[in-house]
């Protein structure tokens, strides 16, 4: 079932939306190498929670950590450990969610650690621009092919695989609702959206092929190929007329897409 989002709800979300930017801003800043995946986790908590939040991924079906921090192949849901220690040339995402007075919150962002090749600064910035354009298609009255034809048909440009094992997804008063939202697609088919969708839209791009496998801890997910992926996402909401709000990003002016 698809959970219209009213008025009300939609402000509650910006609220969670805004604290689990401020998380990730902070998050950002701490990628250094030599830094441990188990100690962004531990930072993130302690920000979560100091605003009265929790963090969503902790114990969600038995996930062990209040962020997952994937590394280089790995595509998402790395699990934080002291034994992973970043160092130059990594390319890591962190993804988290927190909710705050009952509202979830979901975002995900890709970087370098120090400096890194041309290659993979390519691969962060492409995936980041697939968000972008994916999210301009989620227009009310348009479907969700639109919005995974769009990501798909710039990844594909540059000869990057989109992952299809791993979706975004509905959001609101559960981490997950409907609808399932792919990265790619068809324009035109799937559901239809509509005004109060709250959806976490979330490319996950890899420099090489799109199929994908589970590790033996039962939730890292990587490559087959063991080449390089980047993650981006964001929690936004369909409106009534125009472009859609990005919760998470507050402040951001989502502008129609530029001429080529």
């Amino acid at each position: 079932m698809i959970y219209l989002k009213s008025a009300l709800q939609l402000d509650c979300m910006r609220k969670s939306g805004a604290l689990l930017y401020e998380v990730l801003c902070r998050l950002k800043e701490a990628i250094k190498p030599g830094v441990s995946t188990a100690a962004l986790d531990v930072y993130a908590e302690q920000l979560i929670r100091k605003h009265k939040a929790i963090p969503s991924f902790l114990d969600y079906q038995g996930y062990p950590a209040s962020l997952c921090v994937s590394v280089n192949e790995e595509v998402v849901h790395g699990i934080p450990s002291e034994r992973v220690i970043l160092k130059e040339g990594d390319v890591v995402s962190v993804d988290c969610g927190l909710i705050l007075d009952g509202w979830h919150a979901d975002s995900a962002f890709t970087v370098g650690v120090g400096l890194i090749d041309p290659a993979k600064r390519q691969l962060i910035d492409v995936t980041e621009e697939c968000f972008f354009k994916g999210i301009r298609q989620a227009l009310n009255g348009n479907h969700l092919g639109d919005i995974g034809h769009a990501v798909q048909a710039y990844a594909e440009r540059f000869g990057y695989g989109v992952i299809r094992d791993l979706t975004g997804h509905g959001i609101g008063r559960n981490m997950h609702e409907d609808p399932s939202v792919p990265n790619f697609g068809t324009p035109g088919r799937g559901i239809r959206l509509r005004p109060g969708m709250t959806l976490a839209i979330e490319p996950m791009i890899a420099m090489g092929d799109y199929h994908v496998s589970q590790l033996e801890d039962g939730w890292t997910i990587v490559t087959d190929d063991r080449s390089i992926c980047s993650h981006y996402e964001h929690t936004i909401a369909v409106n009534e007329k125009g472009l859609p709000e990005l919760l998470t990003y507050p402040g951001y002016a989502l502008t129609e897409e530029p001429k080529p």
